[in-house]
């Protein structure tokens, strides 16, 4: 299913360069296809995000070892020093001082509203949530003004998996999940099929690395991380690999 996308993968600098001069360990997490999950021969992540950073630090002379983790595990270690740094993370009031940030984000994403199928409903906004239950997934960054809206009852869930199977079972009016990892869980999972869509947005989220302001290396490789960033954007290698990943993605 991914052929393609791993070729990419490794063009991309997968396997780890003779020419890197220095090592660093960064957590990414496990369950978020198509943008970083763990491969099904549990040998690493695949993904759009792990190839972008990959391909930024290796413009650096950096080689990136990944640690593939649950979500919150992987905030957590890049909290406390244990890794360098931590994708995918969105910035919010919350998290913004407890991390070193690069400038540019890594991508971005549609942070969709999801309903059942037989949902007369369309293009709603956080407003309409009002009054209603909806699901979050635990250890997940939200908009502050949402986590904080008292007039939204809020019901969690481990994983965006269990996210889903809560909305099906008629648990929550409505959740809340990324689109193109949504569109992605329902085209590959047949017991999804005509079950559920998106009815709306509450906005277009960016993601970065945090990097870790508990690891000596973490303001250092944020910066680096940069310029790595920076520079895949002006040789064309940035469009590329999202434009790869896009084709991948398509019905």
């Amino acid at each position: 299913m991914w052929t393609s996308w791993l070729v990419l993968l490794v063009a991309a600098g997968w396997c780890g360069s003779a020419m890197a001069t220095e090592v660093v360990t960064v957590a990414a997490e496990d369950d978020w296809a198509p943008y970083s999950s763990m491969r099904a021969d549990r040998a690493g992540p695949e993904g759009l995000a792990p190839a972008l950073v990959k391909a930024a630090f290796k413009t650096q002379d950096v080689e990136v070892r990944f640690q593939v983790v649950p979500f919150s595990r992987c905030l957590h270690y890049a909290e406390k020093g244990a890794v360098v740094g931590c994708f995918d993370t969105t910035r919010t009031e919350a998290n913004k001082d407890l991390f070193y940030w690069h400038p540019t984000p890594l991508f971005q994403e549609e942070l969709g509203i999801f309903a059942r199928a037989d949902a007369d409903v369309r293009e709603l906004r956080q407003k309409d949530l009002e009054g209603q239950s909806v699901g979050v997934t635990i250890g997940y960054t939200y908009p502050t003004d949402f986590m904080q809206n008292p007039r939204i009852t809020k019901l969690s869930a481990v994983s965006d998996g269990n996210l889903v199977k809560m909305l099906v079972a008629r648990r929550v009016n409505y959740i809340l999940l990324n689109t193109m990892p949504g569109y992605y869980r329902i085209k590959h999972e047949p017991a999804l099929k005509d079950q559920i869509k998106r009815v709306g947005a509450i906005g277009v989220d960016s993601f970065w690395v945090s990097f870790s302001r508990a690891h000596p290396d973490g303001k250092r490789m944020s910066q680096l991380f940069e310029k790595g960033l920076q520079a895949i954007k002006a040789n064309g290698e940035y469009d590329r690999m999202l434009s790869a990943f896009k084709r991948e993605l398509q019905p």
